[in-house]
Parts: structure tokens; sequence; C-alpha cells
């Protein structure tokens, strides 16, 4: 885990405890790196319930949701795949925020359309869904390790979006 990735993490800790929320995740092509570095800060417990690892397509369809029709469509690295895995998260594991990667890491499996180091990212919750592609093959152990600081950082700034809304909302409410 990089030394950003700690910090990321450790932030993440403290506003995930600090806000009372839960979170899991689905990883694809991180194969837990993102629930590892999660659960590397002491407390995580306080709030993150879980994770599946869903390298198969099956996986992905029967404990995340995503549908055939998607995989068919879109195909397992696709923007509208991450969102069903991020939000099969949330339903499997019932939390109120959830993560999810999919993607080629390398060093094989890429084809013309999708490119080896294509990566998909989704943070969502109930309300919403923010995505991010990632691009460019930087060998496995570097894909994999960017996406997983790119999912934290997303999440992170998807969750000081949502605290400052609420924060906007209760003081609105309170005037």
């Amino acid at each position: 885990m990089s030394v950003e990735t700690k910090f990321i993490s450790r932030e993440l800790n403290d506003l995930l405890w600090r806000e009372g929320f839960s979170l899991s995740t689905a990883e694809s092509c991180t194969a837990g790196n993102v629930a590892a570095s999660i659960t590397a800060i002491p407390g995580s417990s306080q709030f993150y319930k879980g994770g599946v690892v869903g390298y198969s397509v099956e996986v992905k369809e029967q404990m995340l949701g995503v549908s055939r029709e998607t995989i068919e469509k879109y195909g397992v690295v696709s923007e509208e795949t991450v969102i069903e895995m991020a939000k099969g998260a949330m339903k499997t594991l019932k939390t109120d925020y959830a993560i999810a990667t999919t993607g080629i890491a390398g060093p094989g499996g890429g084809t013309p359309e999708v490119p080896i180091g294509t990566i998909w990212i989704a943070a969502a919750n109930a309300d919403k869904v923010v995505t991010k592609k990632l691009e460019g093959d930087e060998g496995r152990e570097r894909n994999v390790l960017n996406a997983v600081c790119e999912v934290l950082h997303l999440l992170l700034d998807f969750l000081k979006e949502n605290c400052k809304d609420n924060d906007s909302q209760h003081k609105n409410n309170v005037q």
C-alpha cells in the first residue's frame, strides 16, 4: 500500500466513522486490494461491512446483481457494469455507500476496443453513483495500485460532497 493510499484510507476511516455511514466494496481487477487498504486502518470495523471479489461473470451476476443484458451489451469492463456492481454491493451487504472496480489490469486480456489498463471505478449511495474511467497500461501491479488509490479518492470526494450538502440542508432547515 502506498503512503498516499494510507493517508486516504485514514481520512475515509475518520469521515465514515464520524458520520456513521456503512461501506461495502465490489472488486474485480483489484482483487480485494481496496478492501485491504480500507481495513489496514484500525477502526474500520466500525463502518466497513465487507466486500465481494467478483472476478467471474457468474459472481458479478449472482452476488452483485449485474444483469446478463448489461454484460452482453456493454461488457464486463464498462461504466454500466461498474455501476451495477456498486449498487449490488450496497444491496447485498446493506450499506449506505459502496465502491466498485472492474477492468483489465494485464498483462493479458486486452483488446483493441478495451486495452490493458482500462479500468472503471464507481462510488455510490442510494441517491447517486459517480464513475471514472482509468486508462493507460503501467504494468499489472501499478494498474491495480492506481485503481485502488483512484477509487478511494473518488469515494472521499463523493463523501465530502454529500456531507457538505447535508450540512447545508441542515443549516437551511434550522434557519
